[in-house]
């Protein structure tokens, strides 16, 4: 095998240029490509090896179907046996030699079947998914209104005015109250707007005993301090209205111990909540998340649990989908652990329910699940349409711009060996977690920098990073996230302190330049459907450069990110077909031709995109 450069290997991916049909039933034939160019040599046969009930079976040879360029285009099919299927591609070349290309790349020894393609039956996410720019808001921090003033504190509360510093930890993290409401998003939707944003994305609404509401105390009602149920009606009617969706956030995995389910369940076996969690010892004693005493762990098993919560029109999951609030969907917290405890897994069965469930209710609604670890082959449609996860996006980039000289260390965020990562590690760690999702998953992933659960990206970045970085979170597959406050280079040392409130009137350093930076870069990803749907292939890689390509079958989009500067960025003209009629539409580099080469200009710290046709 030859050791080409990643521009010229063989390439395929889910995308609708490479999978014919991207939503595939039951026995239906299922036609894959696979481009390969001229630089591997003569090939003389390639042909699809794919899963059938737990078996491998080969295709007939695939057919060449075009040229283009250097690269020539062959395609094979199969039958879907199966609702989930896993396959690869063998080339053989003139010498006799098989190659193998997976979703990790070439291989000369045929690869293990975890790292092949995946393709399933269960594409269902709502087509305003793909392309949505969803905005986090953590209510308690957003904004507060006029009405906030009305609002009496909750008892465990410790109020805060709004310019005061944010406790990051010890007592008061969770109790620091600077008053938050619905009210206040309303206010600021034109902020939004202005951003590019399509998709609101709230943090728990319910009441509970802290700041951030994950320790519900009752799923039936809007905590009061946040509006009530009016002011969540009205919210979600202006956001409809203003053309946003909207989703909720809900803790599938436990309540809070001041839930009225659990409190009429504690010290009373008799009570017909006592199977709605783990308890023992006459209910004195319960199972909770990691050990949390105020988050007791639900219990899946239970039938009056599921009708109650997640099951049928009448449950809480259905509830705040329906008029007179319509939220467009949920995202799922520690969805990772849902209904998992020692020799217990009703994780796939809950998720599958919940899902069942907002079909029922509105199947054009989206379901996106907390998995804080490697998520690839846990989320894969049938349940969670898209993962909210740090292991594919997040931290390559994290660890690619990370500033060593950055005070603290990133807690949540940290890693397992050094901090320093390159470019070339950047690919290769983003292309490990990623492959084990089907397309239809990918293009559903939430991308964030940072969330309320993480530091502030650019406090451990390198300084001048955060524009670079988020020009990736709109060009890479998957959804765009915008954590409330990114938008104005606000600081934060760890998750808790990150949940800063906004500075609409200046209360605190912030950089509102950023604000038009993320308003541009929504408004490329809007006018370029290659970043939305596009396929993904990396054409360079270094310490301080990356280069790829999104295609799709009505354009090609080149994407060149910086860390530091790089003078050798050349690839091979026909590695793209057609780039000498690139145009830059973000950044204002050019890109220079010559001796068969196109040459890139690497600027430290730069982001430029270029446009050109799609390959005919």
């Amino acid at each position: 095998m030859k050791n080409l450069p990643i521009a010229l290997q063989p390439f395929h991916d889910g995308s609708e240029l490479y999978v014919l049909n991207q939503k595939p039933a039951l026995l239906d034939s299922v036609r894959v490509r696979v481009r390969i160019h001229s630089a591997l040599g003569s090939v003389k046969e390639v042909r699809v090896r794919y899963s059938e009930s737990g078996e491998a079976f080969p295709t007939p040879p695939a057919k060449l179907v075009r040229r283009e360029g250097e690269w020539s285009w062959f395609e094979a099919s199969f039958l879907m046996h199966n609702p989930k299927m896993h396959y690869r591609f063998m080339i053989t070349v003139e010498s006799g030699e098989v190659l193998w290309l997976n979703g990790l790349g070439l291989w000369h020894l045929n690869p293990a079947d975890i790292n092949d393609f995946r393709i399933n039956t269960f594409s269902s996410a709502p087509a305003w998914g793909a392309g949505t720019v969803m905005y986090q808001i953590f209510p308690d921090r957003f904004a507060r209104s006029m009405q906030a003033e009305k609002h009496k504190a909750p008892e465990w509360a410790q109020p805060a005015e709004w310019a005061d510093a944010v406790i990051g930890s010890g007592p008061g993290t969770s109790e620091q109250f600077f008053g938050g409401d619905l009210w206040g998003v309303i206010e600021h939707l034109d902020h939004l707007k202005k951003l590019g944003v399509t998709m609101l994305y709230l943090t728990p609404i319910f009441p509970g005993r802290s700041n951030h509401r994950y320790d519900a105390s009752s799923f039936n009602q809007v905590d009061p301090v946040l509006g009530g149920n009016k002011a969540l009606q009205a919210l979600i009617a202006e956001a409809h209205k203003m053309g946003f969706k909207i989703i909720g956030d809900l803790t599938s995995n436990h309540s809070g111990d001041a839930h009225e389910w659990f409190k009429a369940a504690y010290k009373n076996p008799s009570a017909p909540e006592s199977d709605f969690y783990y308890f023992t010892e006459k209910n004195s004693k319960y199972d909770s998340w990691f050990g949390v005493a105020s988050l007791p762990k639900f219990n899946w098993k239970s039938a009056e649990l599921r009708k109650r919560f997640i099951e049928g029109k009448t449950s809480v999951v259905a509830k705040w989908l329906k008029a007179p609030y319509g939220f467009d969907g949920w995202r799922i917290d520690v969805a990772n652990m849902t209904g998992r405890i020692r020799d217990e897994d009703l994780y796939d069965d809950v998720a599958k329910t919940i899902r069942q469930t907002m079909v029922s209710v509105n199947p054009d609604t989206i379901m996106l699940g907390e998995y804080t670890s490697d998520a690839a082959y846990h989320v894969q449609g049938d349940g969670w349409q898209g993962a909210m996860t740090y292991s594919n996006f997040t931290k390559p980039v994290w660890r690619w711009f990370y500033n060593t000289k950055a005070k603290g260390t990133p807690g949540y965020m940290q890693w397992d060996g050094t901090y320093k990562a390159d470019g070339i590690d950047l690919v290769s760690s983003y292309r490990q977690f990623i492959n084990g999702f089907p397309w239809h998953v990918r293009l559903h992933n939430m991308n964030p920098l940072d969330t309320h659960d993480i530091p502030r990206f650019k406090t451990f970045a390198i300084k001048g990073a955060q524009r670079v970085a988020a020009g990736m979170q709109f060009t890479f597959p998957g959804i765009p996230v915008i954590w409330a406050g990114d938008e104005f280079g606000l600081d934060g040392w760890n998750g808790e302190n990150s949940r800063t409130p906004l500075p609409w009137n200046n209360e605190r350093p912030n950089d509102p330049s950023l604000i038009e930076t993320y308003a541009e870069l929504a408004a490329l990803r809007k006018a370029n459907p290659a970043l939305v749907t596009g396929s993904m292939r990396f054409l360079y890689a270094s310490a301080e450069a990356v280069l790829f390509v999104r295609e799709h079958k009505k354009q090609t989009v080149l994407v060149l990110a910086t860390r530091g500067r790089d003078k050798e960025i050349k690839i091979a003209k026909d590695a793209v077909f057609g780039i000498e009629a690139a145009i830059n539409i973000y950044g204002g580099s050019e890109i220079a031709f010559g001796n068969k080469k196109a040459k890139f200009a690497g600027e430290k710290l730069s982001f430029n995109v270029w446009r050109l046709p799609a390959a005919k």
